[in-house]
Parts: C-alpha cells; structure tokens; sequence
C-alpha cells in the first residue's frame, strides 16, 4: 500500500482511451492519484512494480478478460487483498455474480456517475482499512487470516471462495448476531448490486457444507424470515 501521507492510488484498467481518461480525471479531481493501464497484462505487470491501494477492472478487454485479471490478482500474494471494482456493460445478474466469484468486491455498470464511482471506492478503502487491522480472527475453532485469505477449522484447511470467504468474514465480526439477508447482501455483494436473497441462502448453504465438510457440527444459526449467525451456542 502507498505511504499514510500520499493520497490512495487507483489501478484503472480501461482499453478505451476517452472512458480511461475521463475516469482517471474525475478521481484525481476527488483527490485521487491514478494509473492507467490499457491490457491485463499491463496492468498485472504494474502491480508488480508499485502496489495501488484499489483496482477498478473492465470486464471487456484485449486478450486477457477483466475477469481472468481478477482471479490472477487474488492468486497473487501481493494483490491478494486488492480491492477491486469490475467495471462492465453486463448487467444481467449471472454476469455480476460471476465477477464477484472471481474475486470482484464491487461492481458497478456503466453508464455510471462519478459521484457514484467515488462513493464505492471510499466505502472499498474504508472496509480495506477495517480489515487491515485484524490480520485475523478465530471463534469457536474456526480461523480466518486475511492477510492470505485462507480458512481453516480445527486446524483443517478450508477453501472457501471469494464470496464465501467474505460471507464467513462478515458472520464472524460479530458471533451471535443475526444478520438480515439484507445487510448480508450489501456487507458481501455491496448495497448497490443487484442480487437476489435468494442468492444469499445459495451461498449460505455453500458455505455451511464447506465448513462441516470434516464432520463438525453446524455453526451457522438459520433465523427463520430473519437471516443468519455464526453461533457456537446453537
């Protein structure tokens, strides 16, 4: 990450010249500093050489789709924990589900406002920050380090997906509480994406078979017409 006294930098990676440039206008207009690359290979090489403190990727480019890019970042140990924004003209729910698969955080459809733009990239780097703090947490035997992403229980290995990770993460925060499918869709698909709750009890029940996939006993408190908890008290 850039130095606490330099204004957080943004990877755009656009291949159409007019939208690269008027986006990296507007965020530097809102303080930002910015980067342009124009292929997935330019921007995954960049990386390598000067870490952005968040990404925001179009699906539609030359060669390498914003998508492959988004999984090599999240494959990567220094672009593991890479906000990233997938920018995109797709804007049927499959597509948006399958950019948040691949290790998206957000998703925004063009066209789009900068207003809008800005306000998700404050609430990624704001969520970065929180995370940023705790390189871990640990209850009732389950383990998450989100310095490398991964998840174990009892000590056994867990391989969660994107989504599925984010989904555990936001039960864990607080052990207990009951989160509405509401606010679990905006904490791990964002507030402005539209999914349906259908899709949270989809992942809920992914993520339930991983985490007893060693024989231990279900952790994941269902609240009927209410939501889900992470609760070892069930």
């Amino acid at each position: 990450m850039s130095g606490s006294k330099l204004s957080p930098l943004i990877l755009v990676v656009e291949d159409e010249e007019p939208l690269a440039e008027l986006l990296g206008y507007n965020l530097e207009k809102a303080g930002f500093r910015t980067v342009i690359s124009s292929s997935g290979e330019d921007a995954l090489s960049h990386v390598q050489i000067q870490q952005p403190d968040l990404a925001i990727v179009d699906w539609m480019l030359p060669e390498r789709s914003g998508i492959d890019v988004c999984r090599s970042l999240r494959a990567q140990a220094d672009s593991r924990k890479l906000p990233i924004i997938m920018l995109t003209a797709r804007g049927e729910e499959s597509d948006r589900v399958l950019g948040l698969e691949a290790g998206a955080d957000d998703y925004v459809v063009k066209p789009y406002s900068p207003r809008e733009m800005i306000a998700r990239i404050n609430a990624l780097l704001r969520r970065s920050d929180a995370l940023s703090t705790a390189s871990q947490s640990e209850y009732a035997g389950i383990r998450i380090d989100y310095d490398t992403r991964k998840v174990t229980r009892d000590g056994c290995p867990i391989q969660l997906s994107p989504i599925c990770f984010r989904l555990l993460a936001a039960l864990m925060e607080h052990p207990g509480y009951v989160y509405s499918r509401e606010r679990l869709l905006g904490r791990v698909w964002g507030s402005n994406v539209f999914v349906e709750q259908r899709t949270v009890d989809v992942h809920v029940q992914r993520l339930r078979k991983k985490l007893n996939a060693q024989g231990g006993r279900d952790l994941i408190r269902t609240v009927h017409s209410v939501g889900y908890s992470i609760d070892e008290q069930i």
